[in-house]
């Protein structure tokens, strides 16, 4: 009985392969986009504080 041939690249050489490639297509795609510009941001509009009638009820009753 002959001895099965051993393939010639083996498993870790594969994987060690498939890691460097996905570690240079993240780099590529990281160093691919463009930060994003302060100009292109909405204005966000304050949900803060209004003096509403509501407001002013309130403030009249309690007598500030």
């Amino acid at each position: 009985m002959a001895k099965a041939k051993k393939p010639e690249s083996s498993r870790r050489d594969f994987l060690k392969l498939s890691g460097i490639g996905a570690a240079a297509g993240a780099a590529a795609i990281a160093g691919a986009q463009k930060p994003a510009e302060a100009a292109e941001r909405p204005e966000k509009v304050s949900a803060g504080y209004r003096e509403t009638a509501h407001v002013k009820t309130a403030y009249a009753l309690s007598r500030f």
